[in-house]
């Protein structure tokens, strides 16, 4: 009874911990996709000079870890500021944890969009060509809309990974919903239920979206299955 009336004390606390998870997490797949999918095009372009940005980019995130990054932007990136200009230079953890996040994943997801765009046949593009379609059109309309569907299974475990890599933020300060429960758990003396609880909440809000991803997977499935016939 004792933990029941603490969590309830303290529900609002975790709510904006489990909300700034959210957000983090939807910032980090909008962002992600989107400069993921540049990257993806950068990456298997004529360009010898976009290619080379593309790789470079792509490995240095994929061999550094995610709490390197978020250090880097809170605490390395202002001391650089304040040698080289002089001037006093703050990030929050807060906004730290976006940026990283955004940078960090898009490096992941442009490997997965880029499998998807080579999953498609090459004569797809030259039908695309041939009725009058540019290369923008064909990625836009033609290419992409399936690369996203052939690869929408990877996609959604990379977004199941990016919600439970949330809980790393707690490391600059940044309080998500593991991070709320911490403190409850460190204030109210009860490591042991909290983190249970901190546990079994990160087990269904999982569950309850793998449910729903494959809900949406199987509904692509079938639409693929009608567009083959």
């Amino acid at each position: 009874m004792i933990f029941l009336s603490t969590i309830v004390e303290n529900a609002d606390f975790l709510l904006n911990g489990l909300m700034y998870s959210i957000k983090v997490s939807c910032v980090a797949v909008v962002f992600g996709l989107f400069f993921g999918t540049i990257l993806s095009l950068m990456s298997i372009s004529k360009s010898r000079y976009l290619r080379i940005f593309a790789k470079v980019y792509i490995n240095f995130f994929r061999s550094i870890p995610l709490v390197q990054v978020m250090m880097s932007l809170y605490v390395i990136l202002p001391f650089l500021v304040k040698i080289f200009t002089g001037d006093f230079f703050r990030i929050s953890a807060e906004s730290s944890a976006y940026y990283s996040f955004a940078f960090f994943e898009s490096a992941y997801f442009s490997e997965i969009i880029r499998s998807g765009i080579q999953s498609i046949s090459r004569g797809q593009i030259l039908a695309s060509y041939s009725i009058g379609f540019g290369y923008i059109r064909t990625m836009r309309y033609i290419i992409l809309p399936q690369a996203y569907r052939n690869v929408f299974p990877v996609l959604m475990t990379q977004i199941f990974i990016i919600f439970q890599d949330i809980s790393l933020v707690y490391a600059i300060g940044a309080i998500d919903f593991f991070g709320a429960a911490d403190n409850i758990a460190q204030r109210e003396f009860m490591p042991t239920e909290m983190y249970i609880f901190c546990a079994v909440s990160y087990f269904f809000i999982c569950y309850g979206f793998s449910y729903f991803s494959r809900h949406i997977g199987n509904r692509l499935n079938i639409h693929n299955q009608h567009l083959r016939r």
